[in-house]
């Protein structure tokens, strides 16, 4: 016998009402989102070396970075892991290698380094991956303090050091973050490398906090050196074009990069993140050339017109306004900033007013960017945070030497809300964190997250709980650069329009991977993609399901689709 009783319609509007809070309440969770930490069931085992002993020199503060990179181009993103060394006449770790992890596809990664030809000790700080010779298989530049090195991809899961063939042999700087970049849009990637400051040994400050004991000097002790930008000649050769495109500033003290086009007019503009210097923004001139409009497009200085310790950059279109705007890890006591792009080639840091700021005012940001972590379509705000100075206690009691990163929720009218602490316990213990990248590891939709600690293991954290729906894009050019990098990828559905450009490095001496994911809700295909490649040609495609990815390739069209597979967590 089944009951039946009347519904009153004040027991209607309560279960309405329920019902829209349970709705909210999952919303406000990101589907219960968390981030697992699988470093160690994944094979990672990578301890950075920063060869620290007690004299507390500059460097040994400042790495290290990190990339995701398929390099064998099997659709699942490897892990490129940076190192450092130990100092000459002072051995702690013996010697220390970048670490290569291929992925297996099966959660585990398996340490290939020896075998790819990679095992070569240098002073490693950051990372960027690109095809600069188009023969489809993408190649690793490691910035480093003294030399720094291109690894040529030899399409058969070995590389080979091609610095001195390539002609990038001789500079010996304090090169920090890189990113490839089609600056002149001839189809050919060119390689951007920031440099932070002249230091050597000899050189070396005593730098104080209490008057006694030695400390990390601040960067304001040392002259500031140029970035370099190096010119594909189309050969295997590179020319320092650094002058020639006006970008030698020997005052300048570097550590990140991003590339972004802030006006629109389809060339790559050039973010610089400067330490105790002004931030520096060059617009692309159109003829190699670059003039710079960082004090003029408001993102040179705080609020307070005050240079502040830029660290880590990233760009992104995150308000859906259809221009790109800007996050800058700084300092601590400083808050990052959040600069808008207003459209008129003006920015407006929101930081002070936004929860972001508020939350990272004490807290010292290295890596950062935006990803949409929980698929809903609006780009969060990621952090990785860590302080240079392991007895900073003693000095600012409110300041920490490990601390907890930052994952800020995008809920739209440029409103974000802090959630770190329900991404999981092993998320969000404190870390002495540095370099931070994105990928799809398993090819579920979701990104997971990679971080580095100075002196300190490696986390590979795990996306596990969303059911969002999502489009993944992976690109390849044909009259532009094979990677496609520098390609803005329109994606809408409904009334809902979100814009990505793909870009090399961003974040913090490190890159994610060569793959655009758009989050689309719980929609089932995008309306519309469309692709404005560097080399001016725009294709436009209609109703593409979800839940794949998919091979655009420039002329062509899609050439490929790969539905996504069943998630990590059901197979651990």
């Amino acid at each position: 016998m089944t009951l039946k009783f009347p519904i009153s319609p004040r027991r209607t509007q309560l279960a309405l009402l329920v019902f829209a809070l349970m709705i909210l309440m999952a919303k406000a969770d990101g589907q219960s989102i968390r981030f697992r930490d699988i470093t160690a069931q994944a094979g990672i085992n990578f301890v950075h070396n920063n060869g620290a002993f007690g004299r507390k020199y500059l460097p040994e503060t400042m790495g290290p970075g990190c990339a995701f990179i398929d390099y064998d181009n099997d659709g699942y993103p490897d892990v490129l892991l940076i190192n450092g060394q130990d100092w000459p006449g002072h051995q702690k770790m013996g010697a220390t290698t970048p670490k290569l992890y291929h992925n297996n596809r099966d959660g585990t990664f398996t340490d290939v380094t020896r075998k790819a030809g990679l095992a070569v000790s240098l002073y490693g700080m950051g990372a960027a991956v690109g095809d600069y010779d188009n023969d489809g298989f993408d190649d690793i530049f490691i910035t480093a303090l003294g030399q720094s090195r291109l690894f040529h991809n030899n399409g058969n899961g070995t590389f080979s050091d091609v610095t001195r063939s390539a002609g990038l042999w001789g500079p010996n700087e304090f090169s920090t973050s890189a990113a490839w970049v089609d600056y002149d849009r001839d189809g050919k990637l060119d390689l951007l490398v920031s440099n932070y400051v002249e230091w050597s040994i000899p050189g070396d400050l005593f730098c104080t906090l209490d008057g006694t004991h030695k400390s990390y000097c601040t960067p304001e002790s040392y002259k500031g050196t140029s970035l370099r930008l190096w010119h594909n000649r189309g050969n295997g050769n590179f020319e320092d074009a650094s002058a020639k495109a006006g970008l030698k500033d020997p005052t300048s003290k570097s550590l990140g990069i991003a590339i972004l086009d802030y006006n629109h007019d389809e060339w790559p503009d050039i973010l610089v993140a400067n330490d105790t210097q002004p931030n520096k923004l060059y617009l692309n001139k159109h003829d190699g050339t670059f003039e710079e409009r960082g004090v003029a497009a408001g993102i040179a200085f705080s609020e307070d017109g005050v240079a502040r310790a830029g660290m880590g950059v990233d760009a992104a279109d995150y308000d859906r306004s259809g221009h790109p705007s800007i996050l800058i890890t700084n300092f601590a006591n400083q808050m990052i900033s959040l600069y808008h792009n207003e459209g008129n080639g003006l920015f407006v840091d929101e930081a002070p007013r936004s929860e972001v700021g508020h939350a990272t005012l004490v807290t010292l940001g290295f890596g950062c960017f935006f990803f949409d972590y929980d698929n809903d379509g609006w780009m969060d705000i990621f952090v990785a945070d860590g302080h240079i100075e392991n007895e900073i206690e003693r000095v600012q009691k409110r300041v920490s030497y490990a601390e907890p990163p930052h994952l800020f929720r995008n809920l739209g009218g440029d409103r974000f809300q802090e959630v770190t602490n329900q991404m999981g316990v092993a998320f969000g213990l404190p870390k002495v964190a540095r370099g931070a990248a994105y990928a799809d590891i398993d090819h579920d939709g979701f990104p997971d997250l990679l971080l580095t600690t100075n002196g300190g293991r490696a986390y590979l954290f795990h996306s596990e709980g969303g059911t969002n729906h999502s489009l993944r894009i992976h690109l390849v050019g044909s009259k532009s650069n094979r990677d496609g990098i520098g390609a803005v990828v329109r994606v809408s559905s409904g009334n809902e329009r979100q814009a990505k450009m793909l870009k090399s490095g961003s974040s913090y001496l490190s890159q994610s991977e060569l793959v655009l994911t758009y989050g689309l809700g719980q929609r089932a295909r995008a309306d519309s993609v469309e692709v404005e490649w560097p080399s001016g040609k725009t294709e436009k495609l209609s109703s593409v399901a979800v839940d794949q990815t998919v091979t655009i390739e420039e002329g062509k069209g899609i050439v490929s689709a790969r539905p996504y597979v069943s998630r990590l967590a059901a197979h651990p």
